[in-house]
Formats: C-alpha cells, structure tokens, sequence
C-alpha cells in the first residue's frame, strides 16, 4: 500500500477515502483486492508474510486506512512507529489490550459500560487473572483518586461516551492523570468513531473499536481492530494475535475498507439526525430523560464540545411505564428495527437491561437508539408514533411484558 505522503496534510474525511489503496502506477487497481490466501510463497526477505496468521495485504489495508484516521502514524519522531492491527471482533480485540496487563493487575473501568467488556474483566477477577475497580467515567475527581492506588502496567480503561449511558470522561485530564501515574489508558472509541474524536491525540495510549459498527457500517462484518502510537504496545499486540489466532477474514476486512469509504458521509447525516431526534424527544410527555451530549442541558454537552467533532449517532432514552413501557415502545416501531448492535445504516432500538451482563445501574426503563441514515421525518414519525400509543394505553397492558 502507497504511504499516502501527504496524508499528514489531509482531513480525516479525505483519508478515509484516500489511504489503503494501491500503488498508483499504470492499470493497478484503483481497489485494494481480496486475498483468499491460507499461505504465501517462502521468502528470506525481512516482513515477508509466510503463512496467513501472521498477515494479509487485505488486512494491511484496512489497517492502513485505520491508523490513519486515528492519527497514531505522527509520532513525535517516529512517523510510522505506530499502527492498527485487525482482530476477529471487537471482543478480540478487548481482550487483546486487557491481556497486556500484569497477572494480579489493575484495571479501573466505567460502572456502565459495553457489558461483554465488563462481564470479560469479571470472568478475568474470577479466575484471579486480575483485579478491577468501577468508577463513574464522568466524575474525573473519583476516576483521578482510583489512580492513587495503581502500579505501573495497571490500566485505565474508558468509554467516552459510555454504552449505553452517553457519560462524557474528560480525556485530557484523565489521560494526563493516568500518565502521571504510570498507567496506560485505552479508550473504547467505538461510538465516536475516529471523525469525531481521536483519543490518541487527547492523550491515550491504546484506542479499540469494534469495527463491526461504524467503521464497517453495514451490519455485515464481525471485526475489531487495536490502535496505537506506541510501537511497543503495536509489537505485543500483533504477538497476542498471532499466538492466539484472533484474525479477520480477508473477505470481511475487505467489506469492512469499503465501508470506511463513506463512513464521513454516514456519520454526518446519522449524527445529525441523532441531535435533532433528541431535541425532538426531551419534549415528548412519554419521556422521562434524554441522554445525548449535544442537548445545552445534558451533563456532558460541555466537554463533549470541547473535545469531539459532534455529538455522535446513539443516544439513549428513559421511558414512563417502566421496563415494561419501554419493551412496549421498542415492540411499536414499524421503521425502527428492535436489535442488538449499533453502526450500521438502518437505525435500530433496544432496551438493554434485557441483557444478563448489563450493570445494574443501567435503568430499566432506558432504551437506546442508534441513529442510521434514513429520512430524520420518518424516524421520527414512527418513534413518536410509538411512544404515543404506549402513553395512551392503559398501564394493565404493559404488565407481563417484563423482557
């Protein structure tokens, strides 16, 4: 793949586009192909492939195109000593980065965050693999006296904004106070995605994303990928997946650099779309709160302006009528697809406390909504339509319907 020179002076917009692609010279393909490849013809040459776990061109591209956009390839004097690595799934990668912390070590989390994440560090403090400590990810004060009792090789893991509950983490201020401490921070930037936010610039460590969602986009790949800086970290990240074996297709990673193509354009109109639909709902009678930092009145708004491009594409809703209300609304929708997942371009609800993993601080009643890129007027017409005919009905019809 071309280094993309000018890649320093390009917007992240452009370099979704423009990075990961071929050579540029007489009849190459414009498209990085696929490589259905098991194995590759031996070489003594230094990098050469091998054998299919090691690498794969239509991986590298990908990866390309993701270290680019989370700006981890400028390096204060080693442009290239950073990179991104594909995984299997987002949960590959998750466990990537949390398998690089100390047998006994630390690991300080949100107290509502992707529940897999969590339910993973309670399946590792089990086993006494490690320890961990919650923390409310927007509180920095409490998160900042966490980092009081850590070790080097600890690590601050966050989510800004957090799954489901749109909490807002100052990263500047807890990447410098991790730092200060000697721990590493990694910061799940799944729902920013690298347009709106880039965590490495604010002061991270490691970024992961479930590339399922946004980066792909299209419902229709499994992946994750890791992304670093820190040409160190990058070598003990591409060792773990090597032995372990967590790699893409390269069928999937190369429907997930298609889909990074226009990732600008869907998350302009989706995140778009998000505020106005939120804006919309904190004044409809059937809803009790709206979570969503580009609302003036949300307890994020204000530092989610000063460290994102936006306000991103999911946003989470608290219902009248309980969990039973709110599996009601979900079950309403005509347009609105009742589904687990985020990302892609259809727009999909759900309420999550159905899940067994999801903390419990998480309300019964909130559902979460992530916006795609149909007409905002049609989402809103059936979302609305919804929460008015579950207000109206009498609240015997909504018993039983727990979930």
């Amino acid at each position: 793949m071309h280094d993309a020179p000018a890649g320093s002076a390009w917007s992240p917009e452009t370099l979704a586009v423009a990075a990961g692609r071929p050579p540029r010279t007489p009849d190459a393909p414009v498209n990085a192909p696929v490589e259905l490849t098991s194995t590759f013809v031996a070489s003594t040459e230094p990098g050469a492939r091998g054998y299919a776990r090691f690498a794969n061109p239509t991986w590298e591209a990908l990866e390309e195109v993701l270290a680019f956009l989370e700006d981890a390839r400028s390096t204060e004097g080693s442009p290239d000593g950073g990179g991104a690595r594909a995984f299997a799934s987002g949960m590959a990668a998750v466990s990537a980065v949390i398998e690089q912390v100390p047998v006994g070590g630390l690991v300080i989390a949100p107290e509502s965050a992707y529940n897999t994440t969590l339910g993973l560090l309670d399946h590792l403090e089990a086993n006494g693999r490690l320890r961990q400590r919650r923390v409310p990810p927007a509180d920095t004060a409490a998160v900042v006296a966490a980092l009081s009792d850590t070790s080097p090789g600890d690590l601050l893991w966050l989510e800004s904004p957090t799954n489901p509950m749109l909490e807002v983490a100052d990263l500047p201020a807890l990447c410098a106070a991790a730092r200060e401490a000697g721990v590493r921070v990694a910061v799940d930037n799944t729902f920013a995605t690298p347009l709106v936010q880039q965590p490495l610039a604010l002061g991270a460590d490691v970024v992961v994303h479930s590339v399922t969602k946004y980066l792909a986009g299209h419902s229709d790949v499994v992946m994750g990928a890791v992304v670093t800086r820190d040409p160190g970290i990058l070598a003990a990240i591409t060792k773990h997946r090597t032995v372990v074996g967590a790699i893409p297709g390269p069928f999937e990673a190369w429907l997930a650099l298609r889909g990074v193509r226009t990732l600008h354009l869907r998350v302009e109109r989706s995140q778009a779309s998000a505020a106005e639909l939120a804006r919309r709902l904190a004044g409809h009678p059937a809803v009790k709160r709206v979570r969503h930092p580009s609302l003036p009145s949300d307890p994020g708004h204000a530092r989610a302006a000063a460290q994102m491009r936006g306000f991103g594409s999911v946003l989470s809703i608290e219902v009248h009528g309980g969990a039973a209300g709110a599996q009601a609304v979900q079950e309403a929708t005509r347009l609105w697809l009742p589904a687990t997942s985020l990302g892609g371009v259809e727009s999909l609800i759900e309420r999550r406390r159905r899940h067994p993993l999801e903390p419990v601080v998480v309300p019964e009643d909130l559902l979460r909504l992530s916006v795609g890129i149909e007409d905002v007027e049609d989402l809103w017409t059936d979302l609305s339509q919804a929460l008015d005919a579950v207000s109206a009905a009498p609240a015997s019809e909504h018993r039983g319907q727990q979930g």
